[in-house]
């Protein structure tokens, strides 16, 4: 069976093109660039030109394509390369090319479930451009008639490395709204097991599935573990929530800012949701919402990502110092 990872570059994407790989699937990968797709052609996937800001690139890819799983999603805004162009028409060329081949399940990655439930319970529209883009193209999907799994993915361990862990290790500033929020963040290397798993299970046939990790985590007690494992203390300015809010609304007016916007962004909708609904959360603390409670193989741990992150930044160190030394030894020779 043949599947196309859109994505494939990406954080999640790579680790679901290897674990389709390893479990004996054929896997084609849609790419903008072969050469930043290389390692992923190393691996034994198939690499196929394709760009979701061309829509007309995208149908002839889909041939012979059993599965597709849409990883995607803008990363920097570029005047080619904006939010609604990829998130938006570009995911609306792909699903109607998926819809006219007849493909066989298609699956993707969105925001996690609390977001809607926001919107559902204030009635409030979501202002995060992107976030709001990828729950209208969940309903688009949920009306297309494929057969579809919805992921909605809390957050991944991955992307604490640039939030916290890196400047925790290079004493930089970390700025953090005043109010803490929680996350269930995850390892995308166990989000890519569970997807190939179920890949042929009927359960998950037109579903949407909520995915996070074992437990709650602030900012602060992320940055904690930072301290602790990386022997350095973290420099952080806690900002007023009306600041952050303010700061949120100035970066979304640049377009090559809508990241750190949406990211802003992101943490006062869920400072509200969390306020707003806080004796339910108060009962999920000590709970496992996911439908995977008894998952087939033990998860990484937050802390064990972040001890293995800080155990090769170590090594890698060790090896440079070490090189620095063999050259300076060979010059003095």
């Amino acid at each position: 069976m043949t599947i196309l990872v859109v994505g494939g570059t990406g954080t999640l994407g790579r680790q679901i093109v290897k674990y389709a790989l390893a479990e004996g699937y054929r896997v084609k990968c849609l790419v903008r660039c072969f050469g930043r797709g290389a390692f992923l052609r190393g691996w034994g996937a198939e690499l196929v030109a394709g760009d979701l800001s061309r829509p007309s690139t995208i149908p002839l890819n889909l041939k012979g394509i059993k599965i597709v799983i849409d990883t995607a999603t803008i990363r920097v805004v570029t005047k080619k390369y904006r939010t609604e162009k990829i998130d938006w028409r570009g995911k609306l060329a792909l699903l109607e090319s998926a819809k006219m081949v007849k493909i066989k399940k298609f699956i993707y990655f969105s925001v996690f479930v609390a977001l809607d439930s926001y919107r559902r319970m204030t009635q409030r529209p979501i202002l995060v451009p992107l976030l709001g883009l990828k729950l209208r193209i969940e309903e688009e999907l949920e009306k297309s008639g494929l057969n579809y799994t919805i992921y909605q993915c809390s957050g991944f361990y991955q992307g604490l490395v640039g939030e916290y862990a890196l400047p925790t290790l290079n004493n930089e500033v970390i700025w953090l709204p005043s109010a803490s929020f929680f996350v269930r963040y995850l390892d995308a290397q166990d989000v890519a097991k569970i997807v190939i798993e179920t890949l042929n299970n009927f359960k998950y046939n037109n579903t949407k599935t909520s995915l996070s990790g074992d437990r709650f985590w602030t900012p602060n007690e992320i940055i904690q573990t930072c301290e602790r494992l990386s022997y350095k203390t973290s420099i952080i300015v806690y900002l007023p929530d009306i600041l952050f809010s303010l700061l949120a609304r100035f970066f979304s007016f640049f377009e090559a800012s809508w990241n750190t916007g949406d990211r802003l962004q992101l943490g006062i909708l869920v400072n509200r949701y969390m306020l707003e609904k806080k004796s339910q959360m108060e009962l999920r603390l000590s709970e496992d919402f996911t439908p995977f409670r008894l998952w087939p193989f033990k998860r990484l741990t937050l802390e064990g990502f972040l001890q293995d992150y800080y155990r090769l930044v170590v090594k890698k160190v060790r090896e440079t110092n070490y090189q620095k030394s063999k050259e300076v030894s060979y010059v003095e020779e």
